[in-house]
């Protein structure tokens, strides 16, 4: 399953590379997270980290494909 992730304000390479399953596009007052997922707990655990380091998750959405 792919996902993307619209996270609130510019996440830092620093915070980003505890995403290391994530690929990380920035834009000026968001930033996207792309990622292959291997199943519905994992999807759970990044919400929680995302959680966890203070980071907004305004969207999530399964990709097609």
């Amino acid at each position: 399953m792919r996902y993307e992730f619209r996270i609130a304000g510019v996440v830092s390479v620093a915070l980003a590379e505890s995403f290391p399953e994530l690929d990380r596009v920035p834009t000026p007052e968001q930033t996207l997270f792309f990622g292959t997922l291997t199943d519905e707990a994992h999807l759970y655990g990044l919400l929680s980290r995302f959680q966890a380091l203070g980071l907004r998750v305004l969207e999530m959405r399964q990709l097609p494909g």
